[in-house]
């Protein structure tokens, strides 16, 4: 005899799950119970459930190996799903599993309950709710081939407690054990005219340009990219998901571009391409400085994209090819003949002579600060100085964004550099730190958040000091809701409201989570304190003080194009 419980503790070890991050209630005893005395399972208890969903996020980008979170009926499934929409938008497959109610008290109005699978329709690209003990295990791996095939997401299994707490004599068989727990879940190829056709339009071009998106990275198509780069003599851009699909320091490297933390030469770049190879991107208005980079009209589009309702969307005439970005990118390859050696020097020159101005031109950006008060750029640098690349850095939406994308050089070995982009939620860089953290055990990792965002998420540095993770939190606070601040001061005549909440010491609150903390009032002590905590053993928490983004405009261009009149109404998302 079997209860639904141990049917499935049993499905999920099978499909390689290590990891759960989770919340307990009422309804999910039946589960822990069985989770407890189960140690191939480890369970990372978090602090509240959507933080819960953020940890199998970052687990999912960091490790590759889907991510799985938990949480109980009623308040719980509400919690949970509040954290999934980042992983729809964002197209990253994790498994929520959620507990609901005994079926006997369906239609009595119990304190917990809801529609889950209403809850979860607009969250996920897939759920179930179980109705008996025996269908446990094949939703199991339904769930996980689910969340991989074609664009990837999240997935929910909703079981109601007597469910679980029900026992069987049935043999469910030997439960399915494959690959669908890691990303990509199958590696689609293109058809031969399809690429034939690709490969001819990019042979042709005189101009052309990659812009690379997260699908780079839930293809672990790094070393694709790159030779494909090479050979081609192409320069690649990338999305923020996109980030470190290939190192930065590439000579055919132009970074972060579109509308937050781009370089100018790198808009330039993919402004002036005649074609534009679009791989695991959604291309949208952020991606592509308001469809400017590149123009909708007047320029080729090839787009490499595992969802055909998304490939090409935002640019009409667009050759699809709906595939695995690895697959493809090995495809197209094998088809095109090696740029010439002088063709591909050229284009490097003309990157290298592009990153030089810029990088003139932006030391001789000079402000003058307040005392204790200091530069984002400048924070970033002693930073990198300090973790180096082999870092993991997980940031939070706001100041932490146009600086990490815009200064921040990462490697072309994994989804190192984390940031969310599908809704862009606060609060998210905290608990993500923690599934990074878990995932890569003993690896070091940065989060970079605001004082905000620490609102939302401080309780998680209690967890992250249980688990004793090398973790180094760095707090850029500017004492205001910046972000929607500086939209209030370009696009509504600077009247300010309800964007100045009062001070928070994120100091005293990571002393009274167990955590050490101090504030950097200048660079070299943020040096010190930064070497300090990348060598400890545990969490450590920095507080820097940092300009308003009035007074120090991030890199960010649509907004420096409204400050120096190039623009005058407000960009679209």
């Amino acid at each position: 005899m079997k209860s639904g419980a141990e049917l499935l503790v049993d499905a999920l070890a099978h499909q390689g799950v290590e990891t759960i991050f989770g919340f307990p209630g009422d309804t999910s005893i039946a589960f822990y119970d069985v989770l407890g005395r189960t140690p191939a399972i480890r369970h990372v208890l978090a602090r509240d459930e959507r933080h819960a969903a953020f940890m199998a996020d970052a687990h999912t980008r960091s490790t590759g190996r889907i991510g799985v979170c938990e949480a109980s009926s009623g308040a719980g499934a509400v919690y949970l799903a509040s954290g999934l929409g980042e992983a729809r938008a964002s197209s990253i497959p994790l498994l929520a599993i959620t507990t609901d109610n005994s079926t006997r008290s369906a239609g009595t109005a119990p304190i917990s309950e809801q529609d889950q699978e209403l809850l979860f329709a607009a969250c996920t690209k897939w759920h179930r709710l179980a109705t008996s003990i025996d269908e446990i295990p094949g939703l199991v791996t339904e769930a996980f081939e689910a969340a991989v095939e074609g664009r990837p997401g999240p997935v929910a299994l909703i079981l109601p407690e007597d469910l679980l707490e029900a026992t069987t004599s049935a043999d469910p068989g030997t439960p399915v054990t494959g690959s669908a727990a890691r990303t990509p879940g199958r590696r689609v190829a293109v058809s031969t005219a399809v690429i034939d056709d690709a490969a001819a339009q990019l042979v042709a071009a005189e101009r052309p340009v990659i812009l690379a998106g997260g699908g780079i990275h839930l293809s672990a198509a790094w070393q694709e990219l790159e030779q494909f780069a090479h050979h081609c003599g192409v320069p690649v851009a990338t999305s923020i998901h996109g980030k470190g699909a290939i190192g930065e320091s590439h000579p055919l490297a132009l970074g972060v571009v579109g509308s937050n933390g781009a370089r100018d030469y790198a808009n330039a770049g993919v402004a002036a391409a005649d074609l534009v190879l679009f791989i695991g991107t959604r291309a949208n208005a952020t991606d592509t400085l308001s469809f400017t980079a590149p123009a909708r009209t007047g320029t080729r589009i090839l787009h490499i994209e595992t969802d055909p309702a998304r490939a090409g969307r935002n640019y009409p005439g667009s050759v699809a090819l709906i595939g695995d970005a690895r697959t493809v990118l090995e495809q197209l390859r094998a088809q095109i003949p090696e740029v010439s050696k002088g063709v591909r020097d050229r284009r490097i020159a003309e990157i290298a002579a592009a990153r030089r101005d810029w990088v003139r031109q932006d030391s001789e950006t000079g402000v003058s600060l307040p005392d204790g008060v200091l530069h984002p750029r400048d924070v970033i640098r002693v930073l990198a100085d300090t973790f180096g690349q082999d870092v993991w850095v997980v940031a939070d939406a706001g100041t932490p964004t146009p600086y990490l994308s815009c200064y921040w050089q990462a490697p072309g070995d994994g989804w190192r550099v984390i940031i969310p982009r599908g809704h862009g939620p606060m609060g998210f860089a905290i608990p993500a730190s923690i599934g990074v953290g878990v995932g890569r055990a003993g690896d070091r990792v940065l989060c970079l958040t605001t004082e905000n965002s620490v609102a939302m998420a401080v309780a998680e540095w209690e967890t992250a000091a249980r688990l004793g993770l090398p973790i180094t939190y760095v707090v850029l606070d500017n004492t205001s809701m910046a972000w929607i601040k500086m939209i209030q001061h370009l696009y509504a005549g600077g009247r300010y409201f309800a964007v100045d909440p009062g001070p928070i010491d994120p100091v005293l609150l990571a002393e009274g989570m167990g955590v050490p903390g101090a504030k950097a009032t200048s660079l070299d002590q943020l040096a010190t304190l930064a070497k300090e905590a990348a060598v400890a053993a545990g969490p450590a928490v920095i507080h820097v003080a940092v300009p308003e983004h009035m007074d120090v405009p991030p890199p960010v261009p649509t907004w420096h194009a409204a400050l120096t009149g190039q623009t005058a109404g407000r960009p679209i998302h």
